[in-house]
């Protein structure tokens, strides 16, 4: 099996959940829906206090060329437009709406009849993932149309779907697959429509057997698409790392995948283009994956944005007496939250629940040069002597060290065996030094 050639680590997989079958979660009485569910700019509300909306509504306006509309997941009365927490304690502007049924626009198709032909154009498709709002669900969630409009004197060659999963306990992409694989298929051959591709290549990791068997059945029903089967090597879902796995060529630093005639994918999205070019739905749900070593009932749910995740969680059985950190995301890359009071986004992809025993970090000892972190960075970077610059305060030299080219995975902090907290300081100095370049870049 094919993987990606610098760095990696393999920690345990802790699938708990795979094979769960897709739950749709009841609706919450009162959804509270936030206007920045994406990278760049926040929406502008559309509905005031006291409108009726119904399911899949316009609520909030795109307002940049980086931004993505969001829908009403809900019908009812909008109570109020006002600031919300998250998971992790910020607040964001949202739109709070008390559930009065479900009704949904007339527009989208509910049937369960799977459309195989597409009609629209590539200007068509185009213009349809960006009114439904798709973004990319793998994590980051990028506006998804932006991806489809290749910068000048750039072209896109082939097409790579995102199905790898490899964070550990995470299954909903796995899940959505084995489900909803003719639709995926659909929705590839779209996407490759939309970009003029005639290639298009899934890479699916090697944990998952029974997916690599159906889409390679699948993709011998569909011209150009190709499965690529992948060694267990996180973080094999990178972006660069998959291309390099797949195709193998290196995105240069600072550059994106286009610059290698790629343009990446997940496959939940590619699942969300589906529903909104053949169907009219827009993004307002996905499949989230809720799990833990001690929960009662590990599962894959069917989430509307804006359910608080504590009623997710009680589809799963409820929080376990000896809970001792609740992780949005996967344990790699996702991060601690500090309350489940809150609602579901397009960045919700998990919740995992770690027992005390797990959740408490060892007491960090001296860098002991053994550079453990070096060889694990996927990104050929030197995270050491990056932490070593965050402590000094050392921006300049940490922007010519590339710190901009970390992606967050914690390979470093997961490989180190002093237990120092490599991640944190890399985070940290990332930001400062994204700051100081957006800044820069204001005042040329």
């Amino acid at each position: 099996m094919k993987t990606f050639k610098i760095g990696g680590v393999h920690p345990h997989d802790y699938k708990l959940s795979a094979g769960k079958k897709i739950v749709e979660v009841p609706l919450p009485k009162q959804a509270i829906i936030p206007l920045s569910q994406h990278i760049g700019a926040p929406c502008n509300a559309v509905v005031a206090k006291g409108d009726e909306v119904k399911v899949g509504q316009l609520i909030g306006q795109a307002a940049g060329f980086v931004s993505a509309n969001i829908h009403s997941p809900v019908s009812g009365t909008v109570a109020k437009i006002d600031m919300a927490p998250d998971a992790f304690g910020l607040k964001a502007m949202s739109i709070y709406i008390d559930v009065q049924g479900d009704e949904w626009v007339e527009e989208i198709d509910r049937s369960e009849e799977i459309i195989r032909i597409v009609k629209a154009e590539p200007a068509e498709i185009i213009d349809k993932i960006t009114k439904a709002g798709i973004v990319g669900l793998g994590g980051a969630c990028f506006p998804t149309q932006v991806k489809l409009m290749p910068p000048k004197g750039t072209k896109a060659e082939v097409l790579i779907i995102n199905a790898v999963e490899c964070e550990p306990y995470l299954t909903c992409d796995h899940q959505l697959m084995m489900e909803h694989a003719e639709e995926i298929f659909i929705g590839i051959s779209i996407l490759m429509k939309a970009l003029n591709v005639q290639k298009a290549i899934v890479g699916i990791e090697g944990n998952k057997p029974d997916a690599i068997r159906l889409f390679k059945e699948m993709a011998m029903r569909h011209f150009g698409i190709e499965v690529c089967p992948l060694k267990l090597q996180y973080p094999q879902g990178g972006e660069k790392q998959l291309i390099d796995a797949t195709i193998g060529r290196q995105v240069p630093s600072g550059q994106l995948p286009i610059s290698v005639g790629a343009v990446v994918q997940n496959v939940a999205t590619v699942y969300a283009v589906y529903e909104a070019v053949q169907k009219n739905k827009p993004l307002f749900e996905r499949v989230i994956t809720v799990t833990g070593n001690h929960v009662a009932q590990p599962g894959n749910y069917k989430v509307r944005f804006g359910t608080p995740l504590l009623d997710v969680m009680a589809m799963a059985g409820g929080l376990p007496e000896d809970t001792g950190k609740i992780i949005i995301g996967g344990p790699m890359m996702g991060r601690s939250a500090v309350t489940l009071e809150t609602p579901a986004t397009k960045r919700s992809s998990g919740v995992l629940v770690l027992p005390e025993s797990m959740s408490l970090r060892a007491e960090p000892d001296n860098c002991m040069r053994c550079c453990k972190c070096v060889t694990a960075c996927p990104m050929g970077l030197e995270p050491y002597l990056l932490v070593q610059e965050a402590e000094r305060e050392l921006w300049d030299r940490m922007e010519k060290d590339n710190i901009m080219d970390c992606i967050e995975c914690g390979c470093c902090l997961y490989s180190c065996p002093s237990h120092r907290p490599l991640l944190d300081y890399v985070r940290m100095g990332k930001a400062t030094v994204g700051g100081i370049i957006r800044n820069r870049a204001t005042q040329k």
